[in-house]
């Protein structure tokens, strides 16, 4: 079990970092209710998502995908990128290099 804190990120959207290294981190977001947003931003750290629970529809660049429990797709350094929660559920992200910001 993750020794780091639950944090806020929104309504209904809270987000756990599970490990880091410098080099890579895996955090977990939680959508706790259908509408949920995770704002859309970008960042320089290649990201990659998989869908453990629930169903999202996600912006990525300048198009729209669904994806629901099984899926995963990476998200390029700078493309600018965020989610609707359509069924509540959890995302668990990938980044490299660390998201200093997380911690």
């Amino acid at each position: 079990m993750s020794h780091f804190p639950i944090v806020s990120t929104g309504d209904h959207v809270t987000r756990q970092v599970l490990s880091d290294h410098p080099d890579l981190m895996v955090v977990a977001f939680r959508f706790e209710a259908s509408g949920a947003i995770g704002a859309l931003h970008d960042h320089p750290h290649v990201q990659s998502t998989y869908v453990e629970s629930g169903r999202f529809r996600f912006t990525l660049g300048d198009t729209e995908h669904e994806f629901g429990p099984g899926d995963s797709f990476v998200i390029p350094s700078g493309q600018t990128h965020g989610c609707v929660c359509l069924t509540p559920g959890m995302l668990v992200d990938s980044f490299t290099p660390r998201r200093d910001d997380f911690l």
